[in-house]
């Protein structure tokens, strides 16, 4: 897999983590405990640092940077969605990032809170726990999240990492 330093900035992947061959981390990018990394995704910590929580899927063709003002941080049990965009930006525990969406400086996805599919979560906006974002520019609909799917999109892929880990070879 592309794992990269560039200068004194040097990628942690903890060794329970499964980061998928074909995806590229580079730079500060920490990727905790049972994460996991999915083919085509970016990870590009080479201003700002990057933190991937324990048990968090980053899902193919996501897209994560940070600026040199604004780190990236996604805490523990996240899921983020395939073709995600997250820069600057802070996704608490457990909550989920769905597919195609967009999340932006200096903004903060609550625990437990969905970004639907296709969402774009702009400079500063708050996404409070257990809400759901939905829409462009996206809007904020209270109470709406559902943290049993999180919960349940969350063990599929601590189940898929798991079986990658062993069971996954490449065919020339």
């Amino acid at each position: 897999m592309p794992i990269y330093a560039i200068e004194d900035r040097v990628p942690i992947i903890h060794a329970d983590a499964y980061v998928h061959p074909d995806a590229v981390v580079i730079g500060r990018v920490t990727i905790g405990p049972r994460a996991s990394v999915w083919p085509g995704a970016v990870l590009r910590g080479d201003y700002g640092a990057i933190e991937i929580g324990a048990g968090t899927s980053v899902q193919d063709g996501t897209v994560v940077h940070a600026t040199a003002a604004l780190d990236t941080v996604v805490g523990v049990e996240a899921v983020i969605g395939h073709l995600a965009h997250l820069e600057g930006c802070v996704i608490e525990d457990a909550a989920l990032v769905g597919s195609g969406s967009v999340v932006l400086h200096r903004a903060r996805v609550g625990s437990q809170a969905t970004v639907a599919a296709g969402a774009v979560v702009t400079n500063g906006m708050q996404v409070p726990p257990l809400a759901l974002a939905v829409g462009t520019p996206a809007t904020i609909k209270e109470g709406r999240s559902d943290p049993q799917a999180i919960r349940h999109a969350m063990a599929v892929y601590l189940d898929n990492g798991r079986r990658y880990r062993t069971a996954l070879r490449r065919m020339d």
